[in-house]
């Protein structure tokens, strides 16, 4: 008689479900990643449609650069898979809690200090997803962002930014999950509750200081200096009630050429950050061997940044970053940024919910391989990662969906200032610089594209700029 897996004891099924839906998914994401190289490689040409808004030879360094970048994401993503399931497989999260558990008694810590096992676990954790992750991570940068012409970092910038991104997570993630973990173990019935708050405060509070605190110790930020931009980005947050109190420009040049801007801080205090590599009058990209009057540079980032003279300027002129902060006010006019707050906050209430729920599953733990022990954390990471992952898949979809229809709103809202002809030509240019290919497979696309594609975006502003 065959055994299936129906017959196995219940921890059995559940470790084999959670395997098999890990291996569904990345199936999936690899089947979807494969329609889209075959559009790298077969559209060699620009469509007609195209020819008005991009030369041949940018839309052909856009096809290699995409395809580059997901033969990559390719065998990342298969290794990924493939330790993970190796871990899963050979024990991996037991053992690395029994040397967690070693570490402490050393220190004369038993068992029942679980606390502070979980954080000693947690740390050996992330230190071995960011060793095995930094050969990936060096050969994206140093390989085909270099090859591309994106990288601006040398190898020792890079390797002093990896150590510090580790150890600032590490000032962060301890505290704030020793307090987690100390909340739900006496909060009673009702902790989840009292976690859901802790996180929900946690989290506007992080928003609060990143940009103030946390950012600062990675990139240069500088107030944007007085002039024709500043007043006119003034003028246009006036015009909406946007309570601008600051507005920035942070040197990402020194590690890439990507471009970007966004928008943070709660109620009346607003501040606006632009990247440099954005603004055409203001890139060191676009200055050839050049200092920039407004910002010298500093011996630090001679040495550790190495701008690249480009052959056509980069960047977006005064009116085209006004439209797309057009764009990026309409999120907060719109109340998208809300929205998005309030149905994080909603799941993440469901979810602790349910965790309540689970928590005292004995089979939970003995399913991964904890047949003596029931600690807080693992029951965090089965339930949250494991357990879960079939409703998170669900809801990611859904978020990028609702994601779209929140980009093709905002683009509405910069066309209702009278900013569309601007915004379709920044677009133009954002999607130049960043050698975004504007072709893309629609199931690709529905997938994964939080932002609509660029012909769509441009069709919905309407063909206001035709060159």
């Amino acid at each position: 008689m065959v055994e299936t897996i129906f017959d196995l004891p219940v921890e059995k099924q559940i470790f084999y479900a959670v395997l098999g839906f890990s291996w569904t998914v990345y199936l999936w994401e690899a089947y979807l990643s494969y329609r889209q190289r075959r559009i790298y490689r077969t559209t060699t040409h620009v469509p007609q449609e195209l020819g008005k808004i991009m030369d041949s030879e940018t839309f052909e360094k856009s096809r290699l650069y995409q395809l580059d970048k997901s033969n990559f994401s390719f065998w990342s993503g298969l290794y990924s898979e493939t330790e993970g399931t190796l871990i899963l497989l050979l024990g991996g999260i037991p053992f690395l809690w029994a040397v967690a558990g070693s570490v402490t008694a050393r220190f004369g810590f038993g068992p029942e200090y679980e606390i502070t096992q979980s954080l000693v676990f947690l740390t050996l954790a992330t230190l071995f997803s960011a060793i095995t992750g930094l050969p990936w991570s060096l050969y994206n940068t140093f390989v085909i962002e270099e090859k591309h012409g994106f990288n601006q970092q040398t190898l020792g910038f890079f390797l002093k930014d990896a150590v510090k991104k580790f150890a600032v997570t590490q000032c962060i993630l301890l505290p704030v999950t020793s307090l987690l973990l100390y909340i739900i173990k006496i909060g009673g019935d009702y902790f989840f509750i009292y976690a859901w708050l802790f996180t929900l405060v946690v989290s506007l509070v992080l928003v609060t200081i990143y940009a103030d605190y946390i950012a600062p110790l990675f990139d240069k930020f500088t107030p944007l200096p007085d002039g024709e931009l500043k007043t006119d980005i003034e003028a246009m947050a006036k015009s909406i009630s946007f309570p601008l109190t600051k507005i920035y420009v942070v040197e990402g040049s020194k590690r890439s050429s990507h471009s970007n801007a966004y928008f943070y801080g709660f109620f009346k205090n607003k501040r606006i950050v632009l990247f440099d590599t954005l603004l055409e009058d203001y890139s060191p990209l676009n200055k050839a061997g050049e200092s920039q009057p407004e910002q010298p540079e500093s011996d630090e980032t001679s040495s550790e940044s190495k701008a690249k003279p480009k052959n056509k300027k980069q960047g977006c002129n005064n009116p085209e970053i006004l439209a797309v902060l057009g764009h990026e006010l309409g999120h907060w006019k719109l109340g998208h940024t809300v929205k998005n707050i309030v149905i994080s906050q909603m799941n993440s209430f469901l979810c602790f919910s349910l965790f309540a729920v689970l928590i005292g599953r004995k089979e939970l733990f003995v399913a991964f391989g904890f047949d003596d022990s029931q600690p807080t954390l693992i029951g965090l990471m089965i339930i949250f990662q494991f357990i879960f992952s079939p409703y998170n898949e669900v809801l990611s979809f859904c978020l990028t969906v609702l994601s779209r229809r929140f980009e093709f709103q905002a683009d509405a809202f910069a066309r209702g200032m009278g900013k569309a002809s601007e915004l379709y030509s920044a677009l133009i240019k954002l999607n130049k610089d960043n050698l975004g290919f504007p072709v893309a497979d629609w199931l690709f696309s529905m997938w994964h594209y939080s932002h609509p594609p660029l012909l769509e975006r441009l069709r919905a502003l309407g063909n206001t700029k035709q060159d």
